[in-house]
């Protein structure tokens, strides 16, 4: 056996420096510390015996270490094999460190590279597929990481270390990697590869973090890069597969901590801080009256006042996450994940600091444009390095004056071409198509509209909509040939919103409507809005305290129906926000995952499909509880439902959230937006043709579809493998059961019995975390950065001709919409939230694309074709959105001042783009 020598790590100029002196002490109190941790057999597990009872020839801890390597020769395979009778392999282990070290970090590095390199600081083992007849486990070797590969990294954070092995000539392919870290701090593992086996390197993908043995004896296992369905494990791994299995659940006991990578589930119950202010006390969300899916646990203890809440961790303390979900360091360091920290940490303070004492509403229009034009003087009190560097390009970089700086919004997409396209009634009726909310509109199938709510509570049923009304905008139609047609759409938030309305309206500076609109779609492709409906809760003298609001003419009627659109896109803000964005991509998604790291290992063929969209996912779920949607956070201070909007989140999860409703198809055909066609590729045919996001999504759709199934087919092609695999069947159970524990007894969940079940449930998966997120995220800024076009918040009711303010709106009706809107600390606010979470990382992984530090993320060449036709799919995909958006037939997405409908492109680049789908729900 041999080792590389160890490069020097500094010049022998000792007047230079104490450092040497003071690495030659720590150096020596490593290695007691070294041959005390080697007294204690470094194994994975106690539950696992004999895994580690051969032993390598050559070893570091062996006194043979020194002696001269016999001459190699080749054995018949082509492998390397000593005169010994073994065969000579190396481990070339890649470290990732931090790409921006301080003066300290860079010492450390140099020790534990110094430590690396005389063989104390890393053990690793290799397991064989192979089992050992007399342990009844894994044959076994094990060496030290020694020594530094001559070949430098290409990059300057990433290290190459190795470590040689002699193993016997019978040993085996090996499939498995126990590594043990030796340090006092954790490292993050990016690969290990094996030279020297006849199969050619092979490959242990890792990016993991590597804990140290001071936090946890228990060494990590790391497989190699081939997928195994559990009844195929070869038999030297099997211990290994359920004991990795194992670490990852936990017992459900104790508080995490933050190098855990424990997966577990927990309620909502940590968005209320009544231990300091009973106002910011929240209901549990989880059980029949407030059902809500499951998040990761933490294990913090209960609050003082309250044993069933949470007690919470404050900013800027962060909330546990299994280590290796965390954001790496570009992610944690530039746009998206940084920003948002920042935003919470930083901006908005900054923000409420110098508008605070004029939180006032906009006088005119010119005021909301100064924002883009001339930007915000901030009061910059410390922390400008974190600003400048992570609000670019918001936050502009030179001092206007010392303490101060710029906040400057770009101008947004929806008044980029023409800044009086949002006041159209046909822009208000196309961004339920191709805006950023796009998934509420239905067909309208039954006349006249009735409420499904308890009218002893809320009222007559009935709708104020009239058939006389909508017939006199139909020209000659009746409403029955419009229904029969399909040419009557709604946008009904009525029976979802009405409940809260009481409440809502006793906020403070809060004024809402439960609304109904009504839509028409014309011969010319126009989708134009007929009649809006604003209801509050009944009262004694009026018991029908309904509103109904047409276009007009004259300059009143017009003004008022402005107010009412406004209305309805603040509704459409807070449902968009909290039950399509937050509930049904982000909390849904987190059990998902959950299950995925407790029951189906990381040699599952599924865990490998579903792993790049889990990335990210749940510190943004943690971030967001801890800053967004929390008692007293943003969502709470600026958008409309206040203080009840997680309430309105969890009631729609109990009346309208169903898993087998998710997919695209099915969500459609709910909605009445298509009906079934065999000869279409999904099935469906869309009833408005030129629907963006439904066009759009169907081909993105389609080609998930398609590489779900052929990947499924190649794993379980064999019949019963689905119903006989039992990390796939626990992990389906425990989504169900434990991840939406509240609605577990539904009787729409879909069976997972055969491969075209599971390939269904895998494409609604990635569809949720990929394509549906992106089309209701990214355009967030571009369509909400303009607070007029979408209002967050309305603060008056509209007035009607008895009410005192009816005269100053007559004398100024540009006054009364513009104070009705959210104001001026709560719009810019707003605008950054919207701003940031629009934005993608410069490390963003997109669908269809793997990252070259992700290239060996499976050892089959057959999916890895099947995985590049996805690709080459996506890329035709791309191509046609292209080509729709030039086609001037299509006016959803072409014409006059209209952006092109991007927000399902697969590709983007780093910023807010209004495009690109990533993998996973990471921002």
């Amino acid at each position: 056996m041999f080792a590389a020598q160890p490069q020097p790590l500094f010049k022998s100029n000792t007047s230079a420096s104490p450092a040497p002196r003071l690495l030659a002490a720590a150096v020596a109190g490593a290695r007691r510390n070294y041959r005390a941790l080697r007294t204690q057999k470094p194994g994975f597990s106690t539950r696992v015996t004999g895994i580690r009872s051969i032993r390598a020839a050559i070893s570091s801890g062996d006194k043979n270490v020194e002696t001269a390597t016999p001459p190699a020769t080749k054995d018949s395979n082509g492998s390397l094999r000593s005169s010994a009778g073994g065969i000579d392999v190396r481990a070339v282990i890649t470290i990732k460190k931090k790409i921006k070290e301080t003066l300290t970090d860079k010492f450390e590095d140099q020790f534990e590279s110094f430590i690396n390199g005389i063989g104390q600081g890393i053990i690793i083992q290799l397991i064989s597929e192979e089992i050992d007849p007399v342990t009844k486990s894994g044959k076994s070797v094990e060496s030290s990481v020694r020594g530094w590969l001559p070949k430098p990294s290409v990059h300057s954070y990433i290290v190459e270390y190795a470590a040689n092995f002699t193993v016997p000539s019978g040993f085996g392919c090996p499939g498995a990697v126990l590594i043990t870290n030796l340090h006092g701090k954790e490292f993050y593992l990016m690969q290990i590869v094996i030279h020297g086996f006849s199969e050619g390197p092979i490959f242990f993908p890792a990016n993991s973090w590597i804990h140290s043995r001071k936090d946890n004896p228990e060494s990590r296992i790391i497989f190699r890069n081939q997928a195994y369905l559990p009844s195929k494990t070869p038999a030297g791994l099997k211990d290994l597969r359920r004991e990795d299995l194992l670490s990852t659940r936990g017992n459900g006991k104790g508080e995490r901590k933050s190098f855990d990578r424990i997966y577990d589930y927990a309620p909502y119950n940590d968005l209320g801080s009544p231990d300091k202010d009973v106002d910011l006390a929240r209901p549990v969300l989880a059980g029949e009256e407030r059902p809500y899916p499951r998040r990761c646990r933490t294990g913090r203890p209960p609050t003082m006042s309250d044993p069933y809440s949470e007690s919470r961790l404050e900013k800027p303390h962060t909330l546990y996450v299994p280590r290796d979900e965390t954001f790496e360091e570009i992610k944690q360091a530039t746009f998206s994940a940084g920003r948002l920290k920042a935003l919470f940490h930083n901006l908005i303070p900054m923000l409420a600091a110098t508008l605070s004492s004029s939180d006032i509403s906009f006088n005119c229009f010119s005021e909301i444009d100064k924002l883009y034009n001339d930007g915000i003087l901030l009061k910059n009190e410390g922390e400008k390095d974190i600003l400048e560097s992570l609000l670019l390009p918001m936050l502009m970089k030179k001092v206007v004056s010392v303490g101060e700086r710029l906040l400057k919004y770009d101008i947004p997409a929806i008044i980029s071409r023409d800044r009086f396209l949002w006041l159209r009634d046909n822009e208000f009726a196309r961004q339920t198509l191709a805006g950023v909310n796009p998934v509420n509109i239905e067909v309208l199938k039954e006349f006249p509209i009735l409420s499904k709510l308890d009218s002893a509570l809320y009222g007559p049923p009935e709708s104020s909509i009239t058939k006389e009304l909508i017939e006199r905008e139909l020209n000659g139609m009746s409403v029955e040939e419009a229904i029969e047609n399909k040419r009557l759409f709604i946008l009904d938030y009525h029976d979802m919103l009405l409940p809260f309305i009481k409440k809502i309206s006793s906020l403070p500076g809060r004024k809402a409507y439960a609304s109904r609109t009504v839509f028409f779609y014309s011969q010319t492709g126009i989708l134009r809005p007929l009649a809006i409906e604003l209801s509050l809760p009944p009262t004694p003298s009026s018991p029908q305290n309904k509103h109904l609001y047409t276009h007009g003419q004259d300059a009143t009627t017009h003004w008022i129906w402005k107010l009412a659109k406004a209305h309805v896109c603040s509704n459409d803000v807070g449902v968009h926000q909290l039950v399509n964005h937050w509930l049904r991509t982000h909390a849904c998604m987190e059990p998902y995952i959950i299950a995925s790291h407790r029951q189906l290992s990381s040699m599952h063929p599924i865990y490998k499909l579903l792993h790049p969209h889990m990335r990210y996912t749940l510190e943004l779920n943690a971030l967001s509880r801890q800053g967004l949607v929390n008692g007293g956070g943003i969502i709470e201070a600026c958008f409309s439902l206040g203080k009840y909007g997680m309430d309105l989140s969890s009631a729609a999860y109990k009346s309208t959230w169903r898993f087998d409703m998710e997919a695209l198809p099915a969500d459609l055909l709910r909605r009445g937006m298509a009906v079934e066609d065999p000869s279409m590729p999904c099935g469906v045919r869309l009833v408005i043709e030129d629907y963006p996001y439904a066009a759009d999504g169907l081909l993105v759709w389609s080609a998930i579809k398609e590489w779900v199934e052929a990947y499924v087919s190649h794993f379980y092609s064999e019949p019963k493998t689905v119903t006989s695999d039992v990390e796939l069947q626990a992990w389906w159970s425990e989504i169900k059961n434990k991840g939406h524990y509240d609605k577990r007894n539904e009787p729409w969940w879909p069976k997972l019995d055969t491969k075209e079940d599971l390939s269904g449930i895998l494409t609604t998966m990635i569809w949720v975390a990929s394509g549906q997120h992106a089309a209701i995220n990214f355009g967030q800024y571009p369509f909400g950065g303009y607070v007029p076009n979408r209002p967050a918040l309305m603060r008056k009711l509209i007035p009607q001709e008895d009410d005192p303010e009816y005269e100053k709106f007559l004398l100024n009706p540009q006054y009364t919409f513009l104070s009705s809107l959210a104001t001026q600390l709560q719009a810019t606010k707003v605008m950054a939230i919207q701003n940031t979470l629009s934005t993608h990382s410069p490390d963003e992984e997109y669908l269809g694309q793997v990252h070259q530090l992700h290239s060996h993320w499976i050892n089959d060449l057959e999916i890895l074709n099947l995985f590049k036709k996805f690709s080459s799919k996506l890329e035709e995909v791309e191509e046609i959105i292209h080509g729709r958006n030039k086609d001037i037939r299509l006016k959803n997405r072409n014409g006059a001042g209209v952006p092109p409908y991007e927000l399902l492109l697969p590709s983007s680049g780093p910023g807010v783009t209004g495009r690109g789908i990533p993998n996973s729900i990471s921002i």
